[in-house]
């Protein structure tokens, strides 16, 4: 680590940013925290058939939401700007000259036609076409045409595109700060495109010039790159440059069964695989998102650090900082992680478990408001604060405090048969105890009712289930005695009139 740490993601805006990629950002962001180094995102757009409008907007969104915004970007500290390759398109070509002139790269003007042509009769013979040494010196390309011929054919306005030029009979020992060292043979490569026709470079050739002008010290990217880490070393050994290191990460399995998580697993097995809802501009088609189901940040964040990741230690929940601090590639496993979408909402709950109680009330304020139901912040706040350990998101307070706001309409039938013959004796003559309890604070009014049970011998499953069931309508709920000292002593005594009546 002689030189800065600078590291990137570099996302195609092409859709929604899959969290296999949030993972990829978050061990970029982890691993330059670490160092005290710099994480930018680079907007890599090249592909213009497939953008999609809004992408890109999505993509730095999302990073904001989950807390782990790059340092720089587009239109943020662009030390090596433009932040946008489609900006840089003036650049590349003079690269790829270069290339060309060194002897690295060549120009083809093999048509699609052809190529499709010879895949196709090398398939018919069980083989597989590669465009490389093997027959480069046959295909009609620079190799084999003059330069004269050549520079000719470019004047007259020939399509063509440019070609590397892999070395042969070399076997590439390189090293991969995951993986350790990773062979490679050179005789088995193809010829990559390097640049277009169209005037734009393709993904090879951009995305070295960039890490290189960028200065880029450490490229931190999914396993599916790794078939490329031949290519683009060659590319810096080529251009005569100090290559990056480079660390491949394992892929993120589906839950069941093999395979990669994709895009369309999550609304398909019941769970999101977007930080955010995504709305395609094409189809309409909504996939759902982390965020609007839910989730906070700092669980997301947490339970994919642990997906091909460990500390080392048993422990499980960590804060961003504490991840910065752990954090070490060393550590990160070779072979894929799958998705576990129950212990994706254990790290929820265990989050929602710490979330400030003001902030979920709000949130519980507004499905009240939607209700016509009006309470004091300070009340609803409390209600939260006594049923959010049965919960894992903020949409299930609602249900969990239902009671907490209004008296039940009806009565579970399972737990009313704890309702016996002599149960509404024994409510009337509880509601005698509290219509003369002054203090209905939650102590006074247990210590109440319990020396009442106890001294007239009542059992405890003779009073509290049928009070709880007067109170909520079930069961459920937290505390009974916060229960009634919520709801206070007039609303206590009017729902256990009403069970009395409705439970004869």
């Amino acid at each position: 680590m002689s030189r800065p740490i600078r590291v990137r993601f570099a996302p195609s805006p092409t859709g929604p940013l899959h969290i296999g990629g949030v993972r990829t950002a978050l061990f970029n962001y982890l691993f330059a925290k670490k160092h005290g180094g710099v994480f930018y995102l680079r907007v890599e757009d090249t592909d213009q058939n497939r953008f999609v409008p809004g992408a890109e907007a999505y993509i730095l969104e999302a990073l904001e939401w989950l807390g782990i915004a790059p340092d720089e970007t587009v239109g943020k500290n662009e030390k090596f700007g433009p932040y946008r390759q489609s900006e840089r398109k003036h650049l590349y070509k003079e690269y790829a000259d270069q290339l060309i002139q060194s002897g690295w790269a060549y120009y083809a003007f093999d048509s699609a036609e052809d190529l499709d042509q010879l895949r196709k009769n090398e398939e018919e013979q069980g083989k597989t076409f590669i465009y490389n040494h093997g027959n480069r010196e046959q295909l009609d390309n620079s190799l084999t045409n003059s330069a004269e011929k050549t520079a000719q054919r470019i004047a007259n306005g020939e399509e063509y595109v440019i070609r590397f030029k892999t070395p042969v009979n070399e076997i590439l020992h390189l090293n991969d700060m995951i993986r350790g060292e990773v062979k490679f043979d050179t005789n088995l490569l193809d010829d990559k495109v390097l640049f277009k026709g169209d005037g734009m470079p393709t993904y090879h050739l951009a995305n070295i010039v960039d890490d290189h002008l960028m200065e880029t010290s450490h490229v931190i990217r999914g396993e599916e790159w790794l078939p490329s880490m031949p290519l683009h070393v060659l590319l810096y050994r080529a251009f005569n440059w100090e290559a990056p290191e480079f660390a491949h990460l394992p892929l993120i399995l589906k839950p069941v069964g093999n395979g990669k998580l994709s895009k369309r697993d999550g609304d398909k097995l019941g769970f999101p695989v977007f930080p955010l809802e995504w709305k395609d501009p094409s189809s309409g088609e909504i996939s759902s998102g982390y965020r609007e189901k839910g989730f906070l940040p700092e669980a997301v964040i947490n339970f994919l650090a642990l997906l091909g990741w460990s500390s080392g230690t048993d422990q499980e929940l960590f804060t961003l900082d504490e991840l910065v601090n752990s954090f070490d590639l060393g550590r990160v496993h070779k072979a894929g992680a799958k998705f576990d979408p129950e212990k994706n909402k254990w790290f929820n709950h265990q989050y929602f478990q710490r979330a400030d109680d003001t902030k979920l009330a709000h949130q519980l304020s507004h499905v009240l408001v939607e209700k016509g139901i009006n309470k004091p912040i300070e009340f609803v706040t409390e209600v939260v604060r006594l049923v959010k350990e049965r919960a894992t998101f903020a949409s299930e307070l609602w249900d969990l405090s239902e009671f907490f706001f209004l008296a039940p309409t009806s009565y579970d039938e399972k737990a009313a048969k704890n309702w016996k013959p002599e149960t509404a004796e024994l409510m009337e003559k509880l509601i005698g105890i509290l219509e003369n309890t002054l203090d209905f604070s939650t102590e006074n009014v247990e210590n109440t009712v319990k020396t009442w049970m106890t001294e007239n011998e009542i059992g405890m499953g003779k009073i509290m289930q049928p009070l709880r069931l007067s109170l909520v309508g079930s069961l459920k709920g937290p505390h009974l005695f916060d229960i009634i000292s919520m709801i206070g002593k007039e609303e206590t005594i009017t729902r256990i009139r009403k069970a009395i009546a409705s439970l004869k």
